[in-house]
């Protein structure tokens, strides 16, 4: 069983507990209401046995949750790691919560992270107030029910393993990411305080590949790479998932030639200053 499925099942498992004991109902009780042995709970809620969409269900209205179905649903999607594609529809049917929680799972179980941001500034570099911003506006471009202060929970969870001895993070970001705004001029100068404060620090390595820059290729869109198993890619309606060796080393390929031109330290700094007095410009 891959790493990256168990790190989805344990998300669903455990957004399964955390259902049942807001709710205040007992595990047996809940076995006892759908007809199952408890044994069934307790393998769920530890991700050591893949639910059927049917499960769920009976555990949504078991517990007097049935507005959660569509949440538990999505995360039950995040499972089938046997394709490629994975509908942005389907996963986040309800809400952004759902693939947050993976995100954190697989995330604890990945050594090293690799990400090349093109216009954002990726999820585990993001304040609060920022991500905040964007879970509003993609809930409302999708047309899904907002989770925000879940979602936002979760990322901010996440981060925790930026701190983790054993595990290397490098971030790449194009000079674009540090001026598209989606948020306010505030939000954004905290934004780019914490980009500020974060180069040249343990474990995390933060460049910049500044406008104009020579390359010995342009760059076509934004990847994250975990270890060497696995790269996420994603698109307008899709997250591709691409765990094929040739996938692998192709975008290792592209990670080399593209970070050839990302400035660190004091030259990163300068570009991120440069764009947080932009801000002062505008006001």
């Amino acid at each position: 069983m891959s790493t990256d499925f168990q790190s989805a099942r344990e998300a669903l498992g455990a957004r399964l507990r955390e259902l049942r004991a807001e709710a205040g109902v007992d595990g047996k009780d809940l076995a006892e209401a759908v007809g199952w042995h408890p044994s069934k709970v307790s393998r769920l809620q530890l991700g050591k046995q893949t639910p059927t969409r049917d499960d769920l269900t009976a555990w949504a209205h078991a517990i007097g949750r049935p507005d959660a179905v569509e949440e538990l649903h999505g995360l039950l999607a995040g499972l089938n790691l046997k394709g490629r594609s994975r509908s942005w529809r389907r996963q986040l049917a309800g809400g952004h919560r759902s693939r947050q929680e993976i995100a954190v799972k697989l995330t604890d179980n990945t050594r090293e992270i690799r990400a090349l941001e093109v216009s954002r500034i990726p999820g585990l570099l993001q304040t609060p107030d920022f991500a905040r911003h964007l879970f509003d506006q993609l809930a409302a471009f999708r047309g899904i029910q907002p989770t925000t202060e879940a979602a936002v929970e979760a990322r901010m969870r996440r981060q925790a393993a930026l701190y983790d001895p054993a595990k290397r993070f490098h971030f790449v970001l194009c000079e674009a990411s540090l001026y598209h705004r989606a948020c306010p001029r505030e939000v954004m100068a905290e934004q780019l305080d914490r980009l500020f404060t974060l180069v040249g620090q343990a474990r995390i390595e933060l460049g910049v590949i500044p406008f104009g820059a020579q390359m010995r290729r342009t760059i076509p869109h934004a990847f994250w790479i975990y270890d060497r198993r696995l790269v996420i890619v994603e698109t307008m309606s899709e997250e591709l998932w691409l765990q094929g060796a040739e996938d692998v080393e192709l975008y290792e390929r592209a990670w080399e030639w593209l970070t050839e031109s990302a400035e660190y330290g004091a030259p990163a700094r300068r570009l991120i200053g440069r764009a947080r007095a932009s801000l002062v410009d505008l006001a």
